[in-house]
């Protein structure tokens, strides 16, 4: 018996519920914004590190060339070591992120503070300066691969969080399994494995790795430009308004809000209760670190000053260009300081500014341009002679002609030569200056006076130049004479015959003489100055005293005799002259 075939109503096939996807907890442009925000805060942060360390060592050691040489190579180098020790903190680069601005911003506030209480109660700071670079290198070559990783994880967390897998029905599966393996065999082997599994394929959008090329565009776009504004903000910003100390305090706590202010918000889902309480610990006790240094500022300084000068500190100012400390009681000689070093020592400064001055002045001299000497003791010697009718003075900081005015120790002690009408002061670099000048200029110069600190240790180097002495020789009249105080015979040879022959390659012709060094008690110094009478032509000058010199405490003929003799002693031929492409004074 055939049994009737009973059809029964196709039963509906329920399906799954889909879940929903959760909303992302960051969708990339949400985060991005605030990641390219904070690079740009931390790159300008980095490089105002790097200028603060180039600045203060320069200041305090001399030799910006070098200085600058060290700390930018040793920071690359280490930039490059922190990039690849990031790696080891890509599974947590919140929290790493986080603790590497926080350590940033310790170090790099307080980099200039340490280097200069370093230089104060132990020497030359060569290897804290090292050291910071090395450490400030480490932490910013870490900062960009630490910064990638969190954008690469909450782009990546964006897209799970909107495309996640869905349950599909096993026709529709199959249907589109089928269409998709005409278009690719490839393609349908792929799906047909992943639809036998049970899952869904999420194909990688096309423009994705675009996409990430994009965003490491952004980021190193946003590096280059803080850099920039942080270099810019050094000089014109930081600098006249706050100084080296409280603005490298004040670059430290910019970094680290920004640092942790962007973990603690914007990857706060990243961070665990334990590592969240953490970052908080360290970053306010980085910002109260920094702001307790801030406070105390001021007698960090004056304690400072007083390990490096001695208790009677009386004057201490900043200039725009340089710290001038005098120091010494009101009645008794000063001691003029510039950036820590001692320029002119009271009790015997009349040895070095006699042996300077008095042997130019043998001959006309009724014209005479001094090229530095704005402590005034130059034109003090120079208005001896009741045949000078003009001085011209150019000085490059206002802030020390000033000075050597109002100061009364000072002002004694140049016979307030600044306030004698023949005097006229220009501030202004000397070598810009004489450039203007050799055309300007309708009467031109009997003498000329170069009373620069030695040639290598400050930014004055270009005023040694073979160039610069060509431009002296321009303003000098035919028998007019030049004088140069060329650092020591005995302490820097190699630097004092340098001199001497870039002064031959501008095509005069030297006579080098020397005056014994400081005077027992009044401080450290070289063993002699050395000096270099030059006049134009090849014939070396006469060594001598006017006629009617003044009366001298150190210096006469005999003197004058013995110190030539004792500088030829030392002659070093052979020597290339110095010019501004190739200057030649290293050692």
């Amino acid at each position: 018996m055939i049994e009737p075939t009973v059809t029964l109503p196709p039963k509906r096939v329920r399906r799954a519920p889909v879940r929903r996807s959760e909303p992302p907890r960051g969708t990339p442009g949400a985060v991005r914004f605030p990641v390219l925000a904070v690079a740009f805060v931390c790159a300008a942060c980095g490089l105002v590190y790097e200028l603060e360390l180039v600045a203060l060592a320069s200041s305090l050691m001399g030799d910006s060339v070098t200085q600058a040489s060290v700390v930018l190579s040793v920071m690359v180098f280490a930039m490059g070591v922190g990039s690849l020790l990031a790696k080891r903190l890509r599974c947590r680069a919140a929290v790493g992120f986080g603790m590497v601005e926080a350590g940033l911003a310790l170090i790099g506030g307080c980099s200039a503070m340490v280097l200069y209480a370093a230089f104060a109660w132990f020497g030359e700071p060569r290897y804290v300066v090292v050291a910071f670079s090395l450490a400030i290198g480490v932490l910013i070559g870490a900062e960009i691969p630490l910064l990638m990783s969190l954008l690469q994880r909450s782009a990546g967390a964006a897209g799970r969080s909107s495309a996640r897998p869905s349950v599909r029905s096993p026709a529709r599966s199959a249907v589109r399994s089928a269409a998709a393996s005409v278009r690719s065999p490839t393609s349908s082997a792929r799906s047909a494995r992943a639809e036998r599994s049970g899952r869904s394929v999420r194909q990688d959008p096309p423009g994705e790795q675009d996409d990430a090329a994009g965003t490491v565009a952004d980021l190193f776009a946003a590096d280059y430009v803080g850099a920039l504004v942080g270099g810019l903000a050094f000089p014109f910003l930081l600098l006249p308004w706050l100084g080296q100390l409280t603005g490298a305090l004040v670059t430290g706590a910019v970094n680290a809000v920004a640092g942790g202010g962007l973990v603690l918000w914007v990857f706060r889902h990243e961070l665990t209760p334990r590592s969240r309480t953490l970052l908080v610990a360290v970053n306010v006790s980085v910002l109260a670190v920094l702001a307790t240094a801030t406070v105390l500022v001021d007698d960090f300084e004056q304690a400072a000053r007083r390990a490096v000068y001695g208790d009677h500190v009386r004057v201490a100012v900043h200039t725009e260009l340089q710290e001038v400390v005098v120091t010494g009681g009101v009645e008794g000689p000063p001691d003029l300081f510039l950036d820590g070093r001692l320029r002119v020592s009271g009790q015997d400064e009349y040895r070095y500014h006699e042996a300077l001055v008095h042997p130019s002045m043998n001959g006309g001299r009724t014209r005479v341009l001094i090229v530095g000497g704005g402590d005034g003791m130059a034109a003090r010697e120079v208005l001896r002679y009741p045949g000078v009718r003009s001085v011209t003075v150019v000085e490059l900081d206002p802030g020390v002609v000033r000075l050597a005015r109002t100061d009364p120790a000072l002002a004694r002690l140049n016979a307030r030569a600044f306030r004698d009408p023949r005097v006229r002061v220009v501030h202004a670099d000397a070598f810009h200056w004489l450039r203007g000048a050799a055309t300007a200029v309708r009467d031109r110069y009997d003498v000329v006076i170069s009373d620069l600190p030695d040639p290598g240790i400050t930014r004055s180097t270009k005023l040694y130049a073979q160039e610069f002495y060509g431009l002296v020789s321009q303003v000098l009249t035919r028998s007019g004479r030049l004088a140069v105080h060329a650092g020591s015979v005995t302490d820097r040879p190699r630097t004092f015959w340098t001199v001497d022959a870039t002064l031959h390659a501008a095509g005069f012709a030297t006579r080098p003489y020397s005056a014994s060094g400081r005077a027992r008690g009044a401080g450290r110094g070289p063993v002699d100055w050395g000096f270099l009478l030059a006049v134009p032509g090849s014939r070396p000058p006469t060594l001598g005293l006017a006629p009617d010199a003044p009366r001298l405490r150190s210096l006469d003929e005999d003197l004058l005799d013995a110190a030539a003799r004792h500088a030829e002693r030392r002659r070093s031929g052979g020597l290339p002259p110095s010019t501004l492409v190739h200057p030649r004074y290293g050692d």
